[in-house]
């Protein structure tokens, strides 16, 4: 557990200036076609701080945690805040005050695994899997952890104590269509807390990794999708991957200032009245977040963003010097991925919420269309403008599911694609395993329900 070297700090500061001390621990095992390709485990940790004046920020970060240590880094960041500050002349006032406290640890800090636990479950696994699925080409198992432990103490605001662990097993099976074409699917299994309370044996496994199996048959034999604009059935997941590529950064206010398409659609319609959009702090619908942010590294209380309503788009998702360009209150966006990184305004658990309808009636309601399920890369921009690979989908005729379909693509403008939803599901998924990419890479999750829309997907 990370000792309070901060603390002693705050009755010596004058500007706006926010203390962090951080350890990320990192492990992870990946097995190749039962070859081990990767044994690795690292701890980057230290401590930053970060000094506003004027308008500007001074940032400065170490790798070392002690007590001298803190007061370095610190000296070293007002220093450069005062540089900036004579330079740029911004003479902005101080950053509006919040209320003072400490939020404690919220969850439990516990020993650690040893790296051994890895590489038994990784390659247990990949035994049953090479002994049971015949029809496969190559096989990847990776076995992952990711430890975040901060400690942040501000002139102002919030001081916090977090702890965040992350356990993952990620399979991708490999197989080939009868013509030689490689396919591939992918699973990712993920949990907030130690590897082994959620990863005992790696039986337990079987019963999703088989149906992964018969979904990569299923795509083995499949056609090649019809190209144009089809009437689409979106798994959850793919609703998430939506909610927060196409639609989550573009209400970034930082991108938002930059010039992004939500800039001048705030307030008017930007989806279909069904959808309504939320960035949860730390609960949502009634029970805890994936990961669950009660603080920010600015020393800010988290609480929900709400970014669309019933069509409407209501806010963004805002820092403190954000939330006072737009005259609106901060509610614990800025976050920091390791110790040297300064907080950015980030996503935390980004959603579209869940609808009145069935999953099954809204595949029943499509004569000639398609069932997206699964999405692998993909890119957008400030415009809202995406396009991702579809990985698993099928084709859906006369409201019944048909045969897969190979790898194709789909694109459009997020804005107006939501404006085309007529309906949206009862249920909805969660998704914690991947990485946000902005300047720094951040751990987020996604999620929503099944929405039918109007979708250009790609052929051959």
């Amino acid at each position: 557990m990370l000792p309070d070297y901060l603390t002693p700090n705050k009755q010596s500061l004058k500007d706006h200036t926010e203390l962090r001390a951080q350890t990320n621990t990192s492990k992870r095992v990946a097995m190749l076609a039962g070859n081990m390709v990767t044994n690795s485990q690292s701890e980057k940790g230290g401590v930053a701080a970060r000094v506003y004046r004027g308008g500007t920020y001074g940032f400065a970060s170490g790798a070392e945690y002690t007590p001298e240590s803190v007061k370095n880094v610190l000296a070293a960041a007002t220093d450069n805040a005062v540089f900036m500050d004579t330079r740029i002349r911004k003479g902005e006032p101080p950053l509006p005050p919040l209320p003072n406290g400490k939020i404690e640890l919220c969850a439990p800090i516990f020993d650690d695994i040893p790296q051994s636990v890895l590489i038994d479950y990784a390659r247990v696994l990949d035994e049953l899997i090479a002994k049971k699925y015949k029809n496969l080409t190559s096989r990847t198992i990776i076995a992952d952890v990711l430890y975040k432990e901060k400690l942040v103490a501000v002139s102002c605001g919030m001081d916090s104590h977090f702890f965040q662990p992350r356990s993952s097993v990620y399979v991708w099976l490999t197989s080939e269509t009868s013509d030689g074409v490689p396919v591939e699917l992918f699973k990712a299994f993920c949990h907030v807390g130690r590897f082994d309370t959620f990863f005992k044996e790696p039986q337990e496994l079987e019963q999703e990794i088989d149906n992964l199996y018969k979904a990569l048959m299923d795509k083995r034999e499949g056609v090649y999708a019809n190209a144009g604009l089809k009437k689409c059935v979106l798994h959850p997941d793919l609703s998430g991957m939506l909610s927060h590529e196409a639609v989550g950064h573009t209400v970034e206010a930082d991108l938002v200032l930059g010039g992004s398409v939500a800039g001048h659609n705030l307030n008017k319609q930007v989806a279909s009245e069904l959808v309504s959009m939320t960035d949860f702090a730390h609960t949502a619908l009634g029970k805890p977040c994936p990961l669950p942010v009660y603080a920010d590294d600015e020393g800010t209380p988290a609480e929900d963003a709400i970014l669309i309503e019933n069509g409407i788009l209501k806010g963004f998702m805002h820092n403190r010097e954000s939330a006072r360009h737009f005259g609106v209150k901060p509610q614990g966006n800025a976050r920091a991925f390791e110790f040297s990184d300064e907080p950015l305004i980030r996503m935390r658990n980004t959603a579209i919420l869940p609808g009145n309808s069935k999953l099954e009636d809204l595949i029943a309601s499509v004569d000639d269309g398609y069932y997206l399920v699964k999405t692998g890369n993909g890119q957008a921009d400030s415009t809202g403008e995406f396009m991702f690979s579809v990985d698993l989908g099928y084709e859906i005729k006369n409201g019944k599911l048909g045969k897969a379909i190979r790898e194709t693509t789909i694109s459009g403008v997020a804005f107006e694609m939501l404006k085309t939803v007529d309906m949206v599901s009862d249920d909805m998924a969660w998704e914690i395993s991947g990485y946000c990419g902005k300047k720094q890479v951040m751990t987020t999750s996604m999620g929503g329900p099944a929405l039918r829309c109007d979708m250009n997907i790609g052929g051959r």
